[in-house]
Parts: structure tokens; C-alpha cells; sequence
């Protein structure tokens, strides 16, 4: 599991690779919050483009992040599941709590 972080105008995009589950989990978690911490940011997305697997322990993470964000008086979105981990995400309902960009459709979920 790998976390790049980019901080650009008031957005933090975090761009997450590999595979998010509870081997991963809560180094993945600590490194999201840690990048909150130094930027403050009013946005915060999540970009799921490289995630290759995702279980429970990602839709963990995901609240986690957005209870911080949340906390702080900002948002997060989740951009461009694919596959398998968008499968978690649906069956899970997620998208109820943080809004999905899938940017190939150019839609919302």
C-alpha cells in the first residue's frame, strides 16, 4: 500500500495504490492522517485510481477520514474507484456518507 499526497489550493489529494486491506489498513490511516494534520485542508479527496483491492478495512479507513475531515469543518470525495473496490464501496452503501466521482463517466455516485 502506497500514499502520495499533493496539496494544491486548499485541496489535498491523496492518491492511494495497491491493495487496502487490514495488513494495510491502519499505515495507510495513519499516513492520511498525518497528511490532514500538516495541511488543514476544506477538501480532501481520496483518489482510489491505483487501489487494486480493497476489503472492510478500507471502508474503516474511508469514515475514519471523513470523521477527521468532518471534525475539522471539511469534506472528502472519493475519486475513481475501479472494479473490485467499487464493489466494495456499493455493497458497503459508503456512498451514502462520502460522495464517489467516477471520472471515466464523468457522473457521481
Amino acid at each position: 500500500m502506497n500514499v502520495q499526497t499533493d496539496y494544491e489550493r486548499g485541496v489535498l489529494t491523496l492518491r492511494l495504490s495497491g491493495e487496502l486491506d487490514h495488513h494495510s489498513a491502519r499505515e495507510a490511516l495513519q499516513e492520511i492522517e498525518r497528511a490532514m494534520d500538516r495541511y488543514l485542508p476544506r477538501r480532501c479527496e481520496l483518489d482510489l485510481t491505483g487501489l487494486s483491492f480493497m476489503d472492510s478495512s478500507g471502508i474503516a479507513v474511508i469514515v475514519r477520514a471523513q470523521k477527521r475531515m468532518r471534525e475539522t469543518g471539511g469534506r472528502i470525495w472519493l475519486i475513481q474507484p475501479f472494479a473490485q473496490p467499487l464493489k466494495v464501496l456499493t455493497a458497503s452503501g459508503i456512498d451514502r456518507l462520502v460522495p464517489i466521482k467516477c471520472l471515466e463517466s464523468g457522473g457521481q455516485r
